[in-house]
């Protein structure tokens, strides 16, 4: 897409033509180049506020002084804790001639050569297309709260009085942790006593007695799924349990005790469990996963529950969280289960004393072992095939 002729307000005759996300929608996630990294997956900066400004091009006075407002003059608003800022340039002309910069933390661009994401947020028209030289494009600011739904929007204004409404909007801003008005909790389940103490502590010592190797995570990669490993990213050594009697225990304390309360809380009946494993996050090796969300692929996107229950309890750090609902982070009782929808966004902080253990499976349903089944054409050399 070539340099696009701009309009400097969202003139109300250009409507039709464009998709207009209003307040409280939820964002539209997506994967585009960016400054950060040449697939950035959107949904994964979730749990602070986000602004995303479509200036599009850098290369008139508008997106000039738009870029000068949020890179210099209110630089100190975005943090990546509380704000991020996220450019969307649809300009090639934009790095080449170095006029938008990534400033770490909390500003990064998108590269939107091909119109993907401004189609999505109605910066350009439904029927724009990459092959065209010229667009017209709408230029506005969007603000969205941490579980990436709109906030508000501010359209470019001709004066340019549209920069300081958005600066003093984002700092008044409550605190991310009560972006609601109110604390939000996660929407997860809690279930002590799943496993018996003996019964974590046999676990415990198969992995010791085996060991465990270092556990990678999906990711997509031209339309395959692949196992990729990067320890910023992610730190755990899992061991795998292949014997049939005590993968049959496993499944019947599940099925007695996580079960039952799924149904009664969201009204779905699990019928399969996916993986036997005991997972170790050890402080020596700074175990840890950053915020990642668990269906992402195609290889994955059979899943509908994640469980997490500790075998032990004698460590600091390795808590879960939810950053869409808060920087609360929750550490289950011995035995005990957290259990929550595999979409949710979640981390583990990381060890800082001992080693965390626990089982870590998936659960779904009969549709959705069929969905995994279709899917197995979508795997990466690696991945084993899957039969419902």
């Amino acid at each position: 897409m070539g340099r696009p002729v701009t309009v400097g307000t969202d003139a109300a005759s250009l409507r039709p033509a464009y998709r207009i996300l209003q307040v409280g929608d939820p964002a539209p996630w997506f994967t585009q180049n960016s400054t950060a990294n040449s697939q950035y997956h959107f949904e994964t900066a979730a749990g602070r506020y986000i602004v995303l400004c479509f200036y599009g091009t850098g290369s008139d006075q508008a997106g000039r002084e738009t870029l000068r407002a949020f890179q210099e003059t209110h630089r100190d608003l975005f943090d990546d804790d509380k704000i991020a800022l996220f450019g969307v340039s649809c300009d090639p002309s934009d790095p080449t001639e170095r006029r938008v910069r990534q400033i770490l933390p909390g500003i990064r661009h998108f590269w939107d050569f091909d119109g993907s994401v401004g189609r999505l947020y109605g910066a350009i028209p439904d029927d724009a297309t990459s092959t065209q030289t010229q667009v017209v494009l709408r230029r506005f600011w969007l603000v969205l709260n941490p579980t990436l739904r709109v906030r508000a929007t501010f359209p470019f204004k001709q004066d340019g009085s549209d920069r300081e409404e958005v600066m003093a909007y984002l700092r008044a801003l409550p605190p991310v942790d009560r972006f609601a008005g109110l604390e939000v909790p996660a929407p997860i389940l809690i279930i002590p006593d799943v496993f018996e103490p003996a019964f974590c502590r046999h676990l415990i010592d198969l992995y010791e007695r085996h060991g465990g190797e270092e556990s990678g995570f999906m990711r997509e990669v031209e339309g395959k799924t692949v196992a990729a490993h990067d320890p910023a990213h992610k730190r755990r050594k899992d061991y795998t349990i292949t014997q049939p009697d005590l993968i049959g225990q496993l499944q019947r304390r599940i099925l007695r005790r996580v079960n039952p309360e799924i149904e009664k809380v969201h009204f779905f009946k699990p019928t399969r469990m996916e993986r036997y494993i005991v997972s170790c996050y050890a402080a020596e090796d700074g175990g840890h996963f950053r915020a990642h969300r668990d269906n992402t692929t195609k290889g994955t996107a059979h899943r509908r529950f994640a469980v997490s229950i500790n075998l032990n309890d004698d460590f600091e750090g390795g808590e879960v969280s939810f950053p869409e609902y808060g920087s609360r982070s929750y550490k289950a009782p011995l035995g005990g289960a957290i259990v929550f929808s595999a979409p949710l966004l979640h981390a583990v902080s990381k060890v800082t004393s001992g080693r965390r253990f626990a089982f870590l499976p998936f659960l779904y349903d009969e549709a959705a072992a069929r969905i995994r089944e279709a899917n197995n054409v979508s795997l990466g050399e690696g991945i084993g095939a899957y039969k419902a």
